[in-house]
C-alpha cells in the first residue's frame, strides 16, 4: 500500500502495460518555464521517492525537460547528495554535479543489462535518466528486476557466484575504452595507485606503460533499506562474450587475450564460459520491461534493485544521466591468485 502521502494530491498515475508506474505532470507543469519542474519534484520528492522504493523505478511525463541543468535542478530536489562517476568503462561528457551524457557506445550495439558502477567500491543507490531527445527508432532505457532475476537463474550459477563473487580485469590501452584520466580523473601514476590502494582494486602497469586492473566484488547484495537479496553485477555486459565477435576478435588480435578493455570471471579466476553469459542474459530477457522515450521524459531508477540497458537505436539520441545518494554494496573475501603490483 502506498502512504496517504502518495494518495492525496498526486499527479495522475498510471501503469503502464509493462507494469512499471508512470506519472503525467502535465497539469501540475507549466512546460513554458522549466524552474516549475524543480518545483513539481521538490513538492513530490516523497511520492516519488516512495514509488520508486515500492516498484524499483517509476516514469514521469510532461515536466518538459530540455537541457542538462532542467536535469540537475530536478536531481538537486528528488536525491540526497550528487555522485560523481569515477571508473567510467566509456566516456561521457560532464553536465554537472553529477549529472552526464550517456556513455559513449556505438549506435547499433545494444547496451546489456547492467547495474550502474556495480564493480565500484562506491556506487550510486538512485539513478536518474531524462530524454532531451529522443531516438528515430529504438533506444529505450530498459529495466528489469534484481531479485526476479535472482530468483529466475540457475540455483548452481547463483552459488558459485554468490560463494566467490566476480572479478572484474580492465586493460586502459591507447583508442579503445575509457582512458585513465577519464576513469581515474587523473593520468599521473601516483594518484591512479592511491586511488587503486583506496578502492580496493590490484593493478599493474606493463612494460609500454598502460595500466591494467582487477577487483573483486559481490555478484549478489542485499538492499541497504528492503534487505532484499538483488543480483548485483555486470558479469555478463562487461564479458567478452557478450561483445560483437568481429569486435571481440579485433581487439584480442589487436592487444592479445588479457588485452580486452574490460573481461570478468569468477571470484577465484576462472573464465566464465560462453554459456553463462549466455544464460544470464536470457534471464534477463525474459524480465525486461521496456517503453519507447518521449522527448523531456524523467525515469527514477532504484540502482540495487532495478537494472538497466540501452537499445540499439537509430537516429540522434540525447538521453542524460544523473547519479545521486552513494551506497556501498560491500566486498567478498580474499580471492585466489591475485597480485597487486
Amino acid at each position: 500500500m502506498l502512504s496517504a502521502l502518495f494518495r492525496k494530491n498526486r499527479a495522475t498515475t498510471t501503469d503502464a502495460p509493462e507494469g512499471l508506474p508512470v506519472l503525467d505532470a502535465e497539469d501540475a507543469t507549466d512546460t513554458t518555464d522549466t524552474t516549475d519542474a524543480a518545483a513539481w519534484a521538490a513538492g513530490r520528492r516523497g511520492e516519488l521517492r516512495e514509488l520508486v522504493a515500492e516498484r524499483g523505478a517509476v516514469t514521469v511525463r510532461g515536466l518538459g525537460l530540455r537541457t542538462p541543468a532542467d536535469v540537475e535542478s530536478v536531481l538537486r530536489q528528488v536525491a540526497g547528495h550528487p555522485l560523481a562517476e569515477h571508473e567510467a568503462f566509456a566516456a561521457r561528457d560532464r553536465h554537472a554535479d553529477g549529472v552526464y551524457s550517456s556513455s559513449a557506445w556505438p549506435p547499433s550495439q545494444p547496451m546489456c543489462m547492467h547495474h550502474e558502477l556495480s564493480y565500484a567500491l562506491e556506487c550510486p543507490g538512485l539513478m536518474l535518466f531524462a530524454c532531451l531527445e529522443p531516438p528515430v527508432e529504438g533506444g529505450a532505457t530498459a529495466l528489469a528486476d534484481a531479485t526476479a532475476v535472482l530468483r529466475a537463474l540457475p540455483a548452481d550459477l547463483v552459488d558459485r557466484f554468490a560463494r566467490e563473487g566476480w572479478l572484474l580485469t580492465r586493460a586502459y590501452n591507447e583508442g579503445i575504452g575509457a582512458t585513465l584520466a577519464q576513469s581515474f580523473g587523473t593520468d599521473d601514476r601516483g594518484e591512479v595507485e592511491a586511488y587503486c590502494r583506496a578502492h580496493a582494486i590490484d593493478w599493474s602497469w606493463q612494460p609500454d606503460g598502460s595500466l591494467r586492473t582487477w577487483q573483486h566484488r559481490h555478484a549478489v547484495v542485499r538492499h541497504p533499506v528492503s534487505g532484499r537479496p538483488c543480483w548485483f553485477n555486470q558479469i555478463a555486459f562487461l564479458n567478452e562474450w557478450t561483445m560483437a565477435s568481429e569486435v571481440r576478435e579485433f581487439l584480442i588480435d589487436e592487444y592479445g587475450p588479457d588485452g580486452l578493455p574490460f573481461n570478468t570471471r569468477y571470484g577465484n579466476g576462472d573464465p566464465v564460459p560462453p554459456d553463462v553469459v549466455e544464460q544470464i542474459n536470457k534471464t534477463y530477457e525474459t524480465h525486461t520491461v521496456r517503453r519507447a522515450w518521449l522527448r523531456g521524459d524523467l525515469m527514477l531508477v532504484d540502482n540495487i534493485r532495478t537494472a538497466h540497458s540501452r537499445e540499439a537505436y537509430q537516429g540522434p539520441r540525447n538521453v542524460v544521466v544523473a547519479m545521486a545518494d552513494p551506497v556501498r554494496p560491500g566486498l567478498p573475501g580474499p580471492r585466489v591468485g591475485s597480485e597487486a603490483a
